[in-house]
C-alpha cells in the first residue's frame, strides 16, 4: 500500500495561487489514478480533480480553468496548481491513490488551504 504526505498549503488572499504537492512512496506501481479532494467545515469531502494513469484530467466543478493537476512519476509526485483563489476554496485538501482493489485506496492526512477574502 502507499503513503502519501501532501505539501504546500497555506494562507493566501483571495486571487492568489498555490501549489499542493503530494509525495508518494511505498506500493505505487498499481495506482490507477490520483485524486485531490477537500473537505471543507461542516460539509462534506468532495472530489476536486484526477489524473489516471493514463494520461486522464478530470476537474470537478468550480474549479475548472483555475486547477491544474499533474504528476511527476520520476519523483512520484501530484501537485495541484490553484490560481484565482477564492474563499470558498477555503478546505482541508487530501490526496487519494486510487487502486481497481478500492480496499487498498489510501489517503494522505490532508493539507489545509485557507483564502482570505
Amino acid at each position: 500500500q502507499v503513503q502519501l504526505v501532501e505539501s504546500g498549503g497555506g494562507l493566501v488572499q483571495a486571487g492568489g495561487s498555490l501549489r499542493l504537492s503530494c509525495a508518494a512512496s511505498g506500493s505505487i506501481f498499481s495506482i490507477n489514478a490520483m485524486d485531490w479532494y477537500r473537505q471543507a467545515p461542516g460539509k462534506q469531502r468532495e472530489l476536486v480533480a484526477t489524473t489516471t494513469s493514463a494520461g486522464v484530467t478530470i476537474y470537478v466543478g468550480s474549479v475548472k480553468g483555475r486547477f491544474t493537476i499533474s504528476r511527476d512519476n520520476t519523483k512520484n509526485m501530484v501537485y495541484l496548481q490553484m490560481n484565482s483563489l477564492k474563499p470558498e476554496d477555503t478546505a482541508v485538501y487530501y490526496c487519494r491513490a486510487r487502486y481497481s482493489d478500492s480496499k487498498l485506496n489510501s489517503w494522505g492526512q490532508g493539507t489545509q488551504v485557507t483564502v482570505s477574502s
